[in-house]
């Protein structure tokens, strides 16, 4: 187990499939019990990065019982892309790039790193947040 405790953040991105539970389970427990890590759950994919109080500190006991369970407790969208995200206002969608809030909010946090789990865009995505040159945080895992 490491001294040091280091916080990771976990989204579950793109659209609903078998299997996310099983890989949030696996997460947080291999962090928590092998690492000591803290493992701070990012809500409804990149939105949880984006809105503000949309993430939640998960433990062993928030993933018992998840192997049965089909969906994911994270939640999860496909329509969250910081580089191009949707912003309603009077009538009017304006497509703005909100890259720099989620850099900031990741360092608020106090990420250490950021699994992403989901397909193709999520991916996408979280390799271009890892390339903006901006340091969102030291490393991102891309999971599939």
């Amino acid at each position: 187990m490491s001294d040091t405790i280091r916080r990771i953040g976990m989204l579950t991105g793109g659209g609903d499939c078998p299997g996310l539970n099983a890989a949030i389970r696996a997460v947080v427990k291999t962090a928590v019990t092998e690492y000591g890590w803290e493992v701070l759950g990012i809500e409804d994919g990149f939105e949880g990065l984006i809105q503000p109080h949309k993430v939640r500190l998960l433990d062993a006991t928030d993933v018992r019982g998840l192997l049965p369970r089909g969906g994911t407790i994270l939640g999860s969208t496909n329509r969250a892309n910081p580089f191009h995200y949707e912003v309603r206002s009077n009538g009017a969608v304006k497509v703005l790039d909100v890259s720099e809030t989620v850099v900031h909010r990741a360092r608020d946090y106090g990420l250490a790193g950021l699994i992403v789990i989901g397909g193709d865009g999520s991916l996408r995505i979280a390799q271009e947040l890892m390339h903006t040159g901006q340091g969102i945080i030291d490393g991102v895992q891309q999971a599939v």
